[in-house]
């Protein structure tokens, strides 16, 4: 069993990034910006945006946090999508989610102007990824991709099965292991709370992606032996004897899975940091793309 450390190869992405940044900086070259929205005060939310803000300073890149209210309307956050859309300086920007009640998410995410939609969710890139075209993959489906390329797991020819249907992880992740190319070419099954006999399923699977958010989901006998595991489930479990009194768990019973799997991603330290260091990369992207027009 081989772990796919995230952790360890979002740095080695992250140096990459820094180094291409550097060049920028002795060319005289104007640097990467990523500017992120956030809405209220969601713990996790500001803390994972706070994340976001690190990484850009650790690789060079400029950064803008906007705070806004948890009162703020659709219409005001529509305005201040509308001023980055217009704002030159800015490369790229994320508006982060979940948003409050008020706020329809998919009126957000269709405001965001696609040639700087780093999260890769408006309607426009997504169809792109659907149709094989250069685009902005969503953070965390690249960084899965990444994980697979850079670890040489193959897939061609391979039984994928996907288990959670969101926009952000599981539709986009059957798409691309299904696409020509590497990683890809494999034969996905997309299953969901109205799949029946799942467990016959991933029993069948030579590599399981799981997105549900459910913890320790997915068993030791849910899967057949020298199966790949990407979880990307992270869920804080309460527990008294931890020091911040909650665990982070993921969809796979890793204590029992690892002992079958031929490679696991362990949470934390997976695909969460594959997620930020993607984003990195799509800003860079952007910025590159806006240089050749």
């Amino acid at each position: 069993m081989q772990i796919l450390d995230g952790k360890k190869v979002s740095e080695d992405i992250k140096n990459e990034i820094a180094a291409q940044v550097q060049e920028m900086k002795v060319k005289g070259e104007k640097v990467p910006h990523l500017a992120a929205i956030i809405v209220g005060n969601d713990g996790a939310s500001l803390t994972y945006v706070g994340s976001k803000v690190k990484a850009c300073e650790r690789v060079g890149f400029e950064s803008t946090l906007i705070k806004m209210p948890s009162t703020t309307s659709e219409t005001e956050l529509l305005k201040k999508i509308q001023e980055l859309n217009e704002d030159d300086d800015i490369d790229g920007f994320i508006v982060q989610l979940p948003l409050p009640d008020q706020i329809d998410t998919q009126e957000v995410l269709m405001a965001i102007d696609p040639s700087k939609d780093v999260d890769g969710f408006h309607p426009e890139n997504f169809g792109k990824m659907a149709l094989d075209m250069s685009t902005f993959i969503p953070a965390t489906p690249f960084g899965i991709l990444e994980l697979l390329e850079r670890y040489n797991v193959e897939t061609k020819g391979k039984h994928t099965v996907v288990i959670g249907r969101s926009h952000i992880v599981g539709r986009p992740m059957s798409i691309l292991m299904g696409r020509k190319g590497f990683p890809g070419n494999s034969t996905v099954t997309l299953t969901h709370s109205h799949t029946k006999n799942i467990n016959q399923i991933t029993s069948q699977a030579d590599i399981i992606i799981t997105a549900l958010g459910v913890p320790n989901y997915l068993k030791a006998e849910m899967i057949k032996d020298d199966a790949v595991i990407i979880d990307v489930g992270i869920t804080r479990v309460q527990d008294e004897t931890s020091e911040k009194g909650y665990v982070i768990t993921g969809d796979v019973d890793f204590e029992n899975v690892s002992k079958k799997a031929s490679y696991i991603t362990p949470v934390p330290g997976g695909v969460g940091p594959m997620t930020i260091a993607m984003l990195l990369k799509n800003t860079l992207l952007a910025r590159e793309q806006k240089r050749c027009k």
